[in-house]
């Protein structure tokens, strides 16, 4: 039994895109090292993944508030509990009230950095917040860079793809070319980039692009414009108990991600993985952390972002050249097992947290 006891402040909990902070908190759980849960707001009101029951239970959702509010609430509620740390699991408002509670208490704190988390804290106060921190942990190098001007001491975890339930299959019939893109329906996925991408395309194709979002409408009116209907499919969000069967019915998995005009971009997206694990090629445009799993012609296809041309250049070479998804495929799945399998992922990050929370 860890000899560890750490309070997690995550911020919406349970979101579908988030399986990565599920499979680490069950495993902290699993360990004896989780002390609780607690959400700094709801989460999106989608269906839970299949595991996500088993530590639902442990999850409390903070009134809303300020950080300092929502850490004043919690420690009342800590204060006589046997803990050996907190951890915000994202940079913004969990790591923020994570060090207010921590303080308090006499306790250590860290917090973890994804993507869009770490560039919603101003540079000077994210700076800060690392410095006092006991750890700080990012899972891709992208997120890694933002805190590199900070002094602090970054460690990077990456996380893990379930290699047993994301697994290769044989490839479906060759025409049409089966196209899947997956990931909320919002800019920085580029799926608009798609769709101009697909529409010059000169083989027979079908594309289902897994997903919600506010983009939706845009999308949708898009497909319409450029006489896709037949073609494009605007499939909604999926579970990963559904997701599975998708990558198994397609030839390439699309992933034509872009820096929005916020700013916001990847880190390095589930689908990546996913695809890679389900031995299918994936190509992707080159943000975030996305190249810390393709290697441009050897594991996948990486692209100029926002370049529907290279897009739909690559998807034909992929096409044309004999045996190309096949090799990329399997180079994908090798890479996965060996660098992002879900346990040994999951062990690392488990054991670097009760070695500074212990």
């Amino acid at each position: 039994m860890s000899r560890s006891r750490i309070v997690m402040i995550v911020s919406g909990f349970p979101r579908r895109s988030e399986t990565f902070a599920l499979h680490e908190l069950r495993a902290l759980d699993t360990r004896g090292s989780l002390a609780a849960i607690f959400a700094t707001k709801p989460g999106d009101g989608s269906s839970l993944h299949p595991d996500g029951h088993q530590i639902l239970n442990k999850v409390q959702l903070l009134p809303a508030g300020s950080p300092v509010e929502q850490a004043e609430m919690l420690i009342d509620q800590l204060d006589h509990r046997a803990l050996t740390g907190v951890h915000g699991y994202f940079a913004h408002t969990p790591a923020e009230v994570a060090s207010h509670v921590a303080k308090r208490l006499g306790l250590p704190y860290g917090f973890s950095v994804h993507a869009l988390d770490a560039r919603k804290v101003p540079a000077g106060a994210l700076a800060e917040r690392a410095r006092r921190a006991a750890c700080v942990i990012a899972c891709n190098p992208d997120a890694a860079a933002v805190l590199s001007r900070s002094g602090a001491r970054v460690d990077m975890i990456p996380h893990g793809v379930d290699i047993d339930r994301f697994r290769p299959a044989p490839f479906p019939p060759r025409e049409p070319v089966r196209l899947l893109a997956v990931g909320r329906l919002v800019e920085k996925k580029g799926f608009h980039i798609l769709l101009k991408a697909v529409s010059r395309l000169s083989f027979p194709f079908h594309l289902r692009i897994i997903g919600e979002g506010p983009e939706r409408e845009r999308l949708a009116a898009a497909i319409t414009d450029a006489d896709l209907s037949a073609r494009v499919e605007l499939c909604g969000g999926m579970t990963h108990t559904e997701l599975p069967d998708e990558y198994a019915k397609a030839h390439i998995i699309v992933v034509p991600s872009i820096l929005s005009g916020s700013g916001d971009r990847d880190g390095l997206p589930n689908v990546v993985l996913e695809g890679m694990a389900s031995g299918r090629p994936v190509v992707a445009g080159d943000v975030g952390a996305i190249e810390s799993a393709i290697v441009d012609g050897r594991t996948g296809m990486l692209l100029p972002p926002g370049d529907p041309s290279a897009l739909a250049s690559a998807l034909e070479t992929l096409v044309s050249v004999p045996g190309l998804c096949e090799t990329l495929g399997y180079a994908g799945r090798r890479r996965v097992e060996r660098d992002f399998e879900l346990g040994a992922c999951t062990e690392r990050f488990c054991q670097f947290l009760e070695t500074v929370y212990v």
